[in-house]
């Protein structure tokens, strides 16, 4: 089976100044198309197996420039609803709640666009698209590409690695980069992390 890539979209608005971006359609900032555009050398000459982007256009916009423009929408590569978090940065969360964590205790709810996720919802979304990109490279050669957000690859990255979906807090990922997760003697990996093309 071919390796996992996992693509974060680039910066946003909201990203730069630690805003929780979830299902609000961001477009990225005029820094986000640059490291967009630059990831372009990763995937020249590439045949993927299979391409899926986030339905955002955050992601969309970051996979055309990235040059995979026809990559298809997948539903559940969206970013974690955050619900009555949407648009809160986690120092506003802690004057509240100064023990919050994302990662255990989730989100309240929100409003009827934003009704909130916990870890296992997020996972259970990530085990989906899991499963469709190990379908598709069973019967395909090459390497499956995953255009979509950081909260939500991370906790695709637990999952590919048999941990459970708050264990995506291990994996810190910066917009515009890519990650690669693979095998190593049948178990899985990560075999690149945050990285750039070289300038």
């Amino acid at each position: 089976m071919g390796d996992v890539l996992l693509v974060r979209h680039g910066e946003t608005a909201w990203s730069a100044t630690g805003r929780h971006t979830g299902l609000t359609d961001v477009p990225l900032a005029p820094r986000g198309v640059e490291e967009a555009i630059s990831l372009a050398p990763y995937f020249s000459g590439l045949s993927p197996a299979l391409v899926l982007t986030s339905p955002l256009s955050r992601a969309r916009s970051t996979a055309r420039l990235a040059g995979l423009p026809d990559a298809p929408v997948d539903p559940d590569l969206h970013e974690w609803d955050y619900g009555a978090y949407e648009g809160i940065t986690t120092a506003e969360i802690h004057r509240t709640r100064p023990d919050w964590t994302l990662w255990h205790d989730g989100v309240p709810a929100g409003d009827a666009e934003h009704p909130g996720e916990m870890p296992e919802e997020v996972g259970a979304r990530a085990d989906r698209v899991l499963k469709r990109v190990a379908d598709a490279l069973a019967d395909r050669p090459g390497d499956a590409v995953l255009v979509a957000h950081g909260h939500f690859l991370r906790v695709l990255t637990a999952r590919y690695l048999r941990l459970p979906p708050a264990d995506g807090r291990l994996f810190l990922l910066q917009t515009g980069t890519v990650g690669r997760l693979s095998t190593e003697h049948g178990e899985p990996v990560i075999a690149g992390w945050n990285t750039r093309p070289l300038p």
